[in-house]
């Protein structure tokens, strides 16, 4: 359900890019629906995916149907209020949203106008995507992962829509987007309400600030709104930077961070949702053991896909930003310059997986203190970074990919650090196997790296048509995907060695 959503991701992106490009009003419309897909991703994964289904699993685990119902209402009530309220906030302070999330726009007052006209439209987005997420942590916690997971297809399905039907029939067209993203949030909401009455866990809002299950969830939101979402705050530094530089910085750096979530949305955001509840199973059962090798299964899993995959997006990137967005209004120039922020993303790809599979070893013990500390850590880093590396590499034309790089470095960072604590206080224990594992996965990755050298660098990728461009890229990831597998069995690498609980 992820893939066919990041799938018609991409398709959503290519629209925009073919038909608004990357320039002013682009740069506005990714600031409007920045900030309250900033704000969803703060409450919506770190609230729900790291505070709400481990009390929602100490309740199911109880086995007391009407407790956990009762608990259920009240959450949704206490959160329905909340969102409510900072809803209205939001659209009354857009013109000082734009100001601390795009201070550079100021200096452009159509786009400031733009980009404050369009996320009031936008804004209203988070009171249902903050719900249906809510709804996605319960069928999660039951096991029903399809769903949740199939939800974002409609936001791709709305801001397509928007394009094509909406946009050529307004003054400013690119407005449509915004409209394409209230309609979305919508429709996501409605959409899960069936299954959970199907279940028999459709929330009754009822407001109770007192329930012991609702003070639990709100002491575990603080940390978990910082901690479960470094990665955001570190991209909100870099949009807040990048809209100082040249015109289309904020756009290019949008592109490839797309290209970056695509791995990151199917493999990493899948594994991290999928584990938790299992995380969260094992903690309320004392199982230290089958804890740890459930962590254990998961980062083996992050090393298999995520290190080709972020050699491929390096050694490919010009190709597919080529293949994927340059068309019409989107230059050779802009392509190349979404290229080099790509680049400096992918380096960080592990880390962003990383951040994904090990914040939930915390959350499910209920520790969210912990990742909120190294967070803190890892904002102030690479604020420091980008800011260096943005003058460092400015000259050369990289400003923005200074900031593309700042952040990878800072996800390598938190990573780093969350396993290091997880090492160190025993929580997880590496099964047998790993140096064994690793040698065979190097090896296979240099003979992709060999295959996919020769697909960037021998072909005329600039020239080609969209035909040939599709034909040849889908050719050579193909191939570089075939030899990765078969390097992997020449070595004795068996889907044994990554199922859970195999250690060998």
């Amino acid at each position: 359900m992820t893939l066919l959503s990041r799938i018609l991701g991409f398709v959503r992106d290519m629209v925009i890019a073919r038909y608004f490009g990357a320039d002013a009003g682009t740069d506005a419309f990714f600031v409007a629906f920045k900030v309250p897909n900033f704000l969803r991703r703060l409450f919506a994964e770190g609230t729900f995916s790291q505070a709400l289904v481990p009390v929602l699993s100490d309740y199911r685990e109880r086995g007391n149907p009407k407790e956990t119902l009762a608990f259920l209402d009240r959450a949704a009530g206490t959160l329905g209020l909340v969102l409510a309220l900072l809803t209205i906030i939001g659209i009354v302070a857009a013109p000082l949203l734009v100001l601390v999330f795009a201070p550079g726009f100021y200096q452009h007052p159509e786009q400031y106008g733009l980009s404050v006209e369009m996320l009031r439209i936008t804004f209203p987005y988070l009171f249902f995507i903050c719900l249906t997420a809510f709804a996605g942590g319960i069928l999660n916690t039951w096991g029903n992962f399809a769903v949740p997971a199939f939800t974002p297809v409609f936001l791709n399905l709305a801001l397509i829509s928007a394009a094509f039907w909406l946009a050529p029939r307004l003054y400013e067209p690119v407005t449509a987007l915004a409209w394409g993203v209230l309609l979305a949030g919508i429709v996501q909401l409605v959409f899960q309400a069936p299954v959970l009455r199907q279940l028999k866990l459709l929330p009754r809002p009822r407001l109770d600030f007192h329930h012991p299950g609702v003070r639990r969830m709100l002491h575990l939101v603080a940390p978990a709104l910082f901690g479960a979402s470094v990665s955001q705050l570190n991209l909100l530094i870099n949009t807040l930077i990048a809209s100082f530089l040249a015109s289309g910085s904020v756009s290019w750096l949008y592109y490839s961070d797309r290209l970056v979530e695509f791995p990151l949305g199917i493999f990493g955001a899948a594994i991290g949702t999928v584990i938790l509840p299992h995380l969260s199973k094992h903690h309320a059962g004392s199982d230290r053991k089958a804890f740890s090798r459930s962590l254990d299964w998961a980062l083996r899993w992050m090393a298999l896909i995520g290190l080709p995959a972020m050699l491929g997006l390096v050694l490919l990137a010009e190709p597919l930003v080529l293949t994927l967005f340059q068309y019409d209004r989107f230059s050779v120039y802009d392509a190349e310059m979404a290229a080099r922020s790509l680049m400096s993303y992918s380096l960080g790809l592990m880390g962003f997986i990383g951040i994904k599979v090990l914040v939930p070893g915390f959350s499910a013990r209920q520790d969210l203190i912990t990742p909120a500390r190294y967070g803190a850590y890892v904002v102030a880093a690479n604020l420091v970074a980008s800011v260096v590396l943005v003058f460092v590499l400015a000259p050369e034309g990289w400003a923005h990919a200074g900031l593309a790089l700042a952040t990878s470095l800072a996800a390598i960072f938190n990573a780093t650090l969350l396993l290091g604590k997880l090492l160190k206080d025993q929580v997880y224990q590496p099964e047998p196997g790993w140096r064994r594992f690793l040698v065979r996965l190097l090896f296979a990755c240099v003979v992709m790296s060999l295959v996919l050298i020769h697909a960037a660098r021998q072909y005329p990728w600039q020239s080609w048509t969209v035909v040939e461009r599709v034909l040849n890229l889908s050719l050579w990831i193909g191939l570089g995907f075939v030899a990765y597998l078969i390097s992997l069995s020449l070595t004795g690498l068996r889907p044994r060695h990554v199922m859970l609980g195999e250690g060998r």
